[in-house]
């Protein structure tokens, strides 16, 4: 294990999906090699449950009243961000300054700055095709902004082939990306080749129900007719009225969730866009069967380990759905394979590459551009 001792650390994130996840996780992992982080959030502020998933690693949260990017597309708050941001850079002194959003890149930081590129509205609006909207002068700016923070950015990492080729379309960065795949904690399991004990024959997704990217009313129209239930965690379309033959579990702790993923047999992600899909990687670490959209980025990351439909597509969904729920042999193949499938993407393995990613910036030497070497792998 490469250490980090006294290396310090400034990460922004935020609490509204799967970034706080992937910062908390890494996070820990990082205090572990001894590196002192300062984890800043912004946009909402964290749960009780989400503040807990850092339990106690000695990672310091800061929590602030900053609005994300995308909630600020004509950045009436970025001067504010700027002065309290800099403002932490100066009493913290990091060695590395770790974004987990754009336009923040651009500041006048004395330390280097890593931008990861998680999403971004632009792409999201493509990929959904709802276009029309970023033509609007402030999603020109919040575009602008984006294009500038990275090329402010001495570093920018993409979380898989897919999505980092994505973002050199859209905002041709003067340096070439590094590849680093999200990672989660690996589970013990019994590799007998038999469904792992406790699962239970039901359909699990993940996500907000308004999101038009995660693509749920495609699962929701595919339920009628799937022999076994199907439950999403996440927002519905309203606190009251559930789609029909969907079972909403509403917003739930990652813990909760978890808990579902080592009970549900199937996990299905219809989404039109996932620049990595964290959520897919823990319901494989759990043992589920995957049943995923045709998109680039989940055949690169689960070619041979999952089943593919295309999102628009509800008959080819109902039907695999239901295939798998009643083929006991070929779902415990699929869930094998899932298990065996998310050993590559470990929280390890992802620490061990910021570390190394950290260590070149703060010496100054060019990192490698993984990117451009891994995407030819992943073809």
């Amino acid at each position: 294990m490469s250490t980090l001792a006294g290396f310090r650390v400034l990460m922004t994130t935020d609490a509204v999906g799967g970034v706080w996840s992937y910062a908390t996780a890494l996070c820990a992992a990082l205090a572990a090699r001894g590196a002192d982080l300062h984890l800043v959030s912004m946009g909402p502020p964290p749960r009780p449950d989400q503040r807990a998933m850092l339990g106690r690693t000695g990672v310091r949260l800061i929590e602030t009243d900053l609005a994300l990017e995308w909630q600020d597309p004509d950045a009436h708050h970025f001067d504010h961000a700027r002065r309290m941001l800099l403002a932490l850079e100066r009493e913290i002194r990091p060695d590395v300054v770790h974004l987990n959003s754009f336009r923040e890149a651009a500041f006048d930081w004395r330390a280097p700055v890593l931008i990861v590129a998680h999403s971004c509205v632009h792409s999201w609006g493509i990929a959904c095709k709802e276009t029309a909207f970023l033509q609007e002068q402030r999603w020109q700016r919040y575009r602008a902004r984006v294009a500038d923070g990275l090329q402010h950015a001495a570093s920018w990492v993409a979380p898989s082939c897919a999505f980092g080729e994505v973002i050199g379309r859209l905002y041709e960065p003067r340096r070439p990306g590094t590849l680093i795949w999200n990672g989660t904690a690996s589970r013990s399991r019994a590799r007998d080749g038999k469904e792992t004990d406790g699962k239970e024959t039901f359909v699990l997704a993940a996500g907000r129900m308004w999101d038009k990217a995660k693509n749920l009313r495609a699962l929701a129209a595919a339920a009628d007719g799937v022999p076994c239930p199907i439950y999403v965690a996440g927002a519905g379309p309203d606190d009251t009225i559930a789609p029909p033959h969907l079972q909403m579990l509403g917003e739930l702790s990652h813990r909760d969730v978890s808990n579902c993923m080592a009970r549900a047999a199937i996990f299905a992600s219809p989404a039109l866009y996932e620049p990595f899909g964290l959520s897919v990687l823990e319901a494989a670490t759990a043992g589920c069967a995957l049943v995923l959209a045709d998109i680039p980025t989940f055949r690169e990351l689960w070619q041979d380990a999952a089943v593919f439909v295309v999102p628009t597509d509800v008959r080819a969904l109902r039907s695999t759905l239901g295939w798998l729920a009643t083929d006991d042999r070929a779902r415990a193949m699929l869930q094998e394979a899932a298990r065996q499938r998310a050993d590559r993407y470990t929280v390890g393995r992802m620490a061990t590459s910021y570390a190394e990613l950290y260590r070149g910036l703060r010496t100054q030497a060019a990192p490698e551009p993984q990117l451009n070497i891994l995407a030819e792998a992943c073809a």
